[in-house]
């Protein structure tokens, strides 16, 4: 499939997280990194919260070459004990369904983090929970600041091998989620006027079969697209996502799902445009919401 990247098309990433959640620059930084990236059309998408999405307006509004913001959150759901995540994009960030629900969902972020550093603890790893409160701040602790502090301390050389050794699934710190399921969060999507996306479905280490079949139960819960160009992936990942893109009659989007400055994941990077897809900001859908 022939990419399309040039200047006539427009930079786009729709999947990016700020301190409101588990990433490391505050809501102005990342505009900034954004607008110096060239992006022309970003998202911001905390994990359960739109805590960081004023202060981006606010900061991108007075800058001297503003991008388009559009509003954003990734929602954790349950899906057969996986941890699914669905981006919702263009929504009404005040509507009073989609407060509610986010702040539910904090509550329940709240106790598995508690119960995360219990678990640790009987482990023999003290402090856990309050060293990743340390690096949340106010935002809702995640096991992406678990794995910060672990790393920090010495328990593993970086926070991706602090995930295999210990919060990954099986491991000593692993809490299975207390999500809701998918349809209810896309049905609380939609009445916020947004559209909901299946977020990187190659990142759930599924089997084919249990791919197929997530995205068929995704759009069987009235998703409206799926994720097909991601930060990391290949060119087989990405046509095998555009198939099923197609096949379950979905919509496509994409994202860096930028968290932190680094080598691998940057704002922007890899951020192709196939030919001949059915992207998510050129549908009537879409543009509805605008």
């Amino acid at each position: 499939m022939k990419e399309e990247n040039n200047e006539e098309t427009k930079l786009i990433d729709l999947h990016s997280h700020t301190t409101a959640s588990d990433g490391q620059l505050t809501p102005s930084e990342l505009i900034e990194r954004a607008i110096s990236k060239k992006v022309d059309v970003f998202a911001i998408t905390d994990h359960d919260t739109t805590a960081g999405l004023i202060e981006a307006h606010q900061y991108n509004n007075c800058h001297e070459t503003p991008l388009k913001l559009i509003n954003g959150v990734e929602i954790s759901t349950q899906w057969h004990s996986f941890d699914i995540h669905i981006v919702a994009l263009n929504i009404d960030f005040n509507n009073p369904t989609m407060v509610a629900f986010l702040a539910n969902q904090r509550e329940l972020r709240a106790a598995r983090a508690l119960e995360i550093g219990v678990r640790l603890a009987k482990a023999g790893i003290d402090g856990a929970y309050e060293g990743a409160k340390f690096y949340a701040g106010d935002a809702a602790i995640s096991r992406g600041h678990y794995a910060r502090w672990m790393a920090e301390m010495g328990y593993a050389t970086n926070t991706a091998n602090v995930f295999k050794k210990y919060l990954a699934r099986g491991k000593t710190g692993y809490v299975p989620n207390n999500w809701g399921d998918m349809a209810s969060a896309i049905e609380v999507i939609h009445q916020a006027g947004g559209v909901a996306v299946l977020a990187h479905p190659s990142g759930y280490k599924l089997s084919t079969k249990w791919l197929k079949r997530l995205v068929r139960e995704f759009k069987e819960a009235q998703g409206d697209a799926i994720e097909v160009v991601l930060g990391q992936q290949t060119l087989d990942d990405r046509n095998n996502l555009i198939a099923l893109s197609v096949l379950n009659n979905l919509m496509c989007s994409l994202g860096s799902d930028f968290h932190f400055p680094g080598s691998w994941i940057e704002i922007g990077k890899n951020m192709y445009q196939p030919q001949g897809v059915n992207w998510v900001w050129q549908s009537d859908k879409w543009k509805e919401t605008q």
